[in-house]
């Protein structure tokens, strides 16, 4: 089975996010190929990036990062839901990928966007050149919801069709390059 993350990437109160990563959660477990890792990073509550030293050296002097570098170090695959913000992603999510530098590397990761009439659209495009300079291989698969207010009913995510088909294509598609990319990993760094 593949260690999937999936990190909640907002951390606003009232956040549609939670039930939206809820819902990938829920179906990643029932997919059976997948050993889920829920990260919500409002519980994760890392502060702002501390750390003296850059990560590339690999050198925490804080428990939190240590944790958090086991962590993702553990971690095959990844799933961010974020919302978009000023055509970006959530500040909170930055932060969190921030904190490390190889243990992103070579693992593949899809996005879960979300917002008004673009989708989250500019989300991803400003987090693709962050997941290249950290060495995260970002999958094609992913989910862009529009008009995601018309998807909440009582605190619950309700996806459509659409988003159930493009979900599968996300764990079909990070199935296969995980253990690709571990096996690539090996190679490059032992």
């Amino acid at each position: 089975m593949v260690k999937l993350m999936i990190v909640v990437g907002s951390v606003r109160p009232g956040r549609v996010g939670l039930p939206i990563a809820e819902w990938v959660a829920e179906a990643a477990r029932t997919h059976g190929g997948f050993d889920v890792d829920f990260c919500d990073l409002a519980e994760l509550a890392l502060p702002f990036m501390d750390e003296p030293k850059h990560p590339r050296l690999h050198d925490y002097q804080h428990e939190h990062t240590k944790a958090w570098s086991a962590r993702v170090a553990a971690t095959e695959a990844f799933i961010f839901v974020t919302p978009e913000y000023n055509y970006s992603f959530s500040p909170a999510l930055k932060n969190a990928i921030d904190y490390l530098f190889r243990e992103w590397h070579r693992k593949p990761v899809a996005c879960v966007t979300y917002g008004g009439a673009s989708s989250g659209t500019r989300a991803v495009a400003a987090l693709r050149p962050v997941m290249a300079a950290t060495g995260m291989v970002n999958a094609m698969a992913g989910i862009e919801i529009g008009f995601v207010a018309t998807h909440m009913h009582e605190g619950a995510f309700e996806p459509t069709d659409a988003h159930s088909a493009a979900l599968a294509a996300v764990f079909a598609e990070l199935a296969i390059l995980a253990p690709e990319l571990a096996a690539l990993r090996t190679r490059l760094f032992g």
